[in-house]
């Protein structure tokens, strides 16, 4: 019997499994039409299929397969991204891909369905339990844990797993992590995803030669890389496709409306607002606008589906200050004057204000284990964001013994760990 553990990220999907040995795990492979890889992107693409008759099935896709579909077909492709981002929230009921109406637990559920189809032969046939990993706090404004925890229930539950457990992202990488500890140790976990970052401070030892953990704090903000993405839109991108811009009606001189541009908050958002009555309103203004062709241009990226791939420039960008001062974004769709270089010190002052709500937060979670940040033995850093040197500053200022590493494996292998360790999951 196999305990599966599920990392279903905001960006990036990775499902392991337990090894022969102790403390062995092990990545599935999946193979699509782009290739095979251990990790999905955590997309879908939905196409109807012009050989089908009405009413038949919608061809879809996942993770880089989707992105290929997409770029192949752009205006026929219904492209999703970050799914998770809305499992908590209570103002998502369903959307409509093509016509037809899908919950969060649809989605999900379709999205699983495609990594078991890619998986093929390298899917256990003896799955006993599943161990799914959740943040800390679920992002979004209002988000609602139960609801979020009800919805993945119902994703899975449709497969006939026999056994369905929720661990706290962060308690998984910090079981995937206490392997190569040698001695007890009180040890922080911060998990950087695409949409959340979460602590977990948790109490490693071992007795025989058998590792056991006690829970100290936990603590978490609906924060993370996403939202440093789009602090580079909103002050790089959205100035060159209308933020700021005017519009004239009945003889006065409006803003164009700012919430257009929140979409870019979260990047699932840009294929729903392309259905909204938001984005028909904009058309409109385009006649009436003091700068037509800025709003054009922004027009065209939502009719285009020209999300993902600024996705990929923006990310791009970010990385590189990661490693200079400096850094050039260009994106081709925006036209050649859209070069422009970024320096570090003005993006840390973009971020200025998520980084101190992830300050807030660890704070918060050395407070409720009653520690001070001297008491802790070992901190693991893991997820892309661990890389800015903004964030990173905020635990050299307190830590001396700082790791980093399994930025895509650590939380699904750590469940899976969990998973076959019968005396901890009786505990969750």
């Amino acid at each position: 019997m196999t305990a599966l553990g599920l990392d279903f990220g905001t960006t990036n999907t990775v499902i392991a499994v337990p090894g022969e040995n102790a403390g062995e795990t092990r990545s599935l492979s999946f193979e699509s039409r782009a290739g095979i890889t251990d990790t999905m992107r955590t997309c879908l693409s939905f196409m109807k299929d012009r050989q089908a008759g009405f009413g038949a099935p919608l061809a879809t896709e996942a993770g880089a397969a989707a992105i290929r579909t997409l770029i192949d077909h752009p205006g026929e492709c219904r492209f999703l991204q970050s799914i998770k981002t809305y499992a908590a929230s209570p103002l998502f009921k369903e959307t409509a891909v093509l016509g037809r109406r899908h919950t969060f637990a649809d989605l999900m559920a379709v999205f699983l369905e495609k990594l078991m189809t890619y998986a093929g032969d390298g899917w256990p046939s003896d799955v006993s339990r599943v161990v799914a990993g959740r943040p800390v706090r679920f992002a979004g404004i209002g988000a609602d844990e139960a609801l979020a925890l009800d919805r993945y229930n119902d994703a899975l539950s449709r497969f006939g797993f026999p056994e369905i457990r929720f661990v706290l992202e962060p308690v998984a990488a910090a079981w995937y992590f206490a392997e190569r500890l040698t001695s007890d140790a009180n040890v922080l976990v911060a998990d950087f995803g695409g949409g959340t970052t979460d602590y977990s401070i948790i109490r490693f030892s071992r007795t025989a030669g058998k590792l056991s953990a006690e829970p100290l704090s936990h603590s978490g903000v609906g924060v993370a890389g996403d939202m440093f993405d789009y602090r580079i839109i909103d002050n790089v991108v959205s100035p060159m496709i209308g933020k700021g811009t005017h519009y004239r009606s009945f003889g006065k001189t409006l803003d164009v409306p700012s919430n257009y541009y929140a979409n870019f908050g979260r990047w699932s958002q840009l294929s729903i607002f392309k259905t909204t009555r938001d984005f028909a309103d904009l058309k409109s203004l385009v006649r009436d606008a003091t700068d037509p062709d800025a709003l054009e241009l922004f027009i065209e990226l939502i009719e285009n589906d020209e999300g993902y791939p600024l996705y990929e420039a923006v990310s791009a960008a970010k990385r590189a200050l990661s490693e200079a001062d400096e850094a050039e974004f260009f994106f081709a769709p925006l036209g050649r004057d859209s070069r422009r270089t970024i320096r570090r010190a003005d993006f840390e002052g973009w971020i200025a204000g998520e980084l101190a709500q992830m300050e807030a937060a660890l704070d918060e979670a050395i407070d409720d284990a009653g520690l001070s940040p001297t008491d802790i033995d070992k901190v693991f850093l893991t997820g892309g964001t661990s890389f800015v040197p903004a964030v990173r500053r905020i635990f050299e200022n307190r830590f001396s013994d700082i790791e980093t590493g399994g930025e895509l494996l650590s939380i699904a292998h750590g469940l899976a760990l969990i998973g076959k360790d019968e005396a901890f999951a009786a505990d969750l």
